[in-house]
């Protein structure tokens, strides 16, 4: 089987060396020059423009994107044009479900599958596999299970045909929201253990005993435990989180279904939170502290008065 990876970063080029590897012949193509050298110094064939891309895979071609969402789009209107009917494209970045169903619907137009695959497994997905929720018409991911089986931790598990085209995409989102609330867990309880100065306690230490027994133990554990014994002190890493955009997609799906999700909802705040350096909202607060009670005001880089 032949396919064409669109988009070499981290991800891409790890996937093309994966599909290699499980038997699949991948070509990529990146605009960037730099990337397309990377790859082709890991054993994967490039090409410089997407019409080379199209004329070098067999009919009906198979397309992989992973490309970031706000470029999907243009990735087709460059793309539909050369491709032919019972081609395939594949989104396995992480676009919004919603895009996916518009995105479907375009591809259609041009008598074009299309099959949208949440992907995870982040930079250890060479090595570990990865975990693909597959949307998308029976016989089309049907005939593209060789592709899902190279890239899976094992052919029999790790990756499934969630459901229609948009599933896949949506159950992506729901995983990364998890992940949110998953991984702001850990670090309050950390943070929590950080700050008991009176037992001195080696979080490296709790975080490896944790990794084996216990009813917390997971893969974002392991990456903690890791993360910890590498530097202990979280020293030189500034308390500025990013967020997807896949959180924030969750939150205002739960508002849309009426599902409360507390937690996932909290943990973006968190993170919007920490993007803050000198928070107007806690100035706020403590201002009305001092006018109705008043409690002393802390000057900005002074103690409290």
């Amino acid at each position: 089987m032949e396919l064409g990876m669109i988009g070499l970063g981290r991800m891409g080029a790890n996937m093309a060396q994966r599909l290699q590897r499980g038997g699949i012949t991948v070509t990529g193509f990146d605009p960037g020059e730099q990337a397309r050298a990377l790859v082709q110094g890991k054993g994967v064939a490039t090409v410089a423009s997407l019409q080379a891309l199209v004329q070098t895979l067999p009919a009906p071609r198979v397309v992989w994107l992973m490309v970031p969402s706000k470029v999907v789009d243009a990735t087709l209107d460059s793309l539909l044009p050369l491709l032919s009917p019972q081609d395939v494209v594949i989104d396995g970045g992480n676009s919004w479900y919603r895009d996916s169903l518009q995105r479907a619907a375009r591809c259609a137009e041009h008598q074009v599958g299309f099959v949208d695959c949440g992907t995870s497994g982040g930079v250890w997905g060479l090595q570990e596999g990865y975990c693909l929720m597959i949307g998308g018409e029976q016989d089309v991911v049907a005939r593209l299970s060789p592709l899902f089986k190279a890239l899976a931790p094992a052919p029999d598990r790790g990756w499934a045909h969630v459901g229609p085209v948009g599933a896949g995409h949506f159950s992506k989102m729901v995983h990364n929201g998890i992940e949110y609330g998953m991984m702001q867990a850990y670090a309050e309880g950390f943070a929590l253990m950080d700050k008991k100065a009176d037992f001195n306690l080696d979080l490296a230490q709790v975080a490896e005993v944790w990794r084996h027994g216990s009813v917390v133990r997971s893969w974002l554990l392991d990456l903690s435990a890791d993360a910890l014994k590498g530097n202990p002190g979280l020293a030189g890493i500034a308390p500025y989180v990013e967020d997807s955009g896949e959180g924030r997609w969750t939150v205002s799906e739960a508002i849309e279904l009426d599902v409360p999700a507390p937690v996932i909802t909290l943990s973006l705040l968190e993170r919007l939170r920490s993007r803050e350096d000198n928070s107007f909202t806690d100035r706020m607060l403590a201002a009305m502290r001092n006018e109705f009670g008043g409690h002393a005001i802390k000057p900005a880089g002074g103690k409290p008065g």
